[in-house]
């Protein structure tokens, strides 16, 4: 599923959600695993909150040794179960996560290439995601995030990735008219429902040059800690 993605500025962030960015630490201009990226989340008063987490639900740096999980994509059908985001499922540790596309690979030639996939009108939207916040030694908290995945068998647009063989999952997009929802979903049971494909009408794909073996950079990643 989704292993890299393009986050929204920090003016961006605020336009599309709300949120105060001011005096929050800067983001790399594309994520990848363990990357800074902004993370939207309600505050006490139910009113959007930006927070910069690391992405994946468990950091490397948090794992125990030789042990080495992928916690990028939680999947929707088994988010309960898994000991990775149970917890904060069903706590409803809702958040939004604002981009400007996502990439997946797609192998119409044959190996993998990059494709992005944004919105028709390049415009920037969240997609749906979980956090939860860690105790570090040292005092205080940092936060980590996964987007939450849902079956894509049958869109027009996500069924085009991954292996020919594989099946076809999909980020959820949140309509902007459910990020108050989403934020405030205040349960499991409320938050189950807004788990949807996005109309394939409303969104667009794109290829990218790179290739997955060359596609990560070496751009230094924004550090939290």
């Amino acid at each position: 599923m989704c292993v890299n993605y393009k986050p929204a500025s920090k003016q961006t962030v605020t336009e599309l959600t709300g949120a105060d960015t001011s005096g929050t630490p800067d983001w790399p201009d594309e994520t990848w695993q363990d990357y800074a990226a902004p993370v939207v989340r309600a505050d006490e008063r139910g009113e959007p909150e930006l927070i910069v987490g690391t992405y994946g639900m468990i950091p490397k740096r948090k794992m125990e040794p030789g042990v080495r999980l992928t916690t990028m994509n939680a999947r929707a059908e088994s988010i309960a179960e898994r000991r990775s985001y149970a917890l904060p499922w069903r706590r409803a540790q809702t958040c939004l996560l604002p981009l400007h596309w996502f990439c997946e690979p797609g192998y119409a030639s044959g190996r993998a290439q990059r494709w992005a996939i944004g919105m028709t009108d390049d415009a920037p939207f969240c997609v749906a995601g979980l956090w939860r916040a860690w105790e570090e030694p040292e005092g205080g908290y940092s936060f980590s995030f996964t987007q939450i995945t849902i079956n894509a068998d049958h869109h027009p647009v996500m069924n085009r990735f991954q292996k020919p063989e594989d099946e076809k999952r999909s980020l959820v997009i949140v309509p902007r008219a459910q990020y108050g929802d989403w934020l405030n979903a205040g349960s499991a049971e409320n938050a189950w429902p807004m788990l949807r494909l996005y109309p394939p009408h409303e969104m667009k794909a794109w290829g990218l040059e790179q290739g997955y073996g060359n596609a990560r950079r070496d751009t230094a990643q924004a550090s939290l800690f």
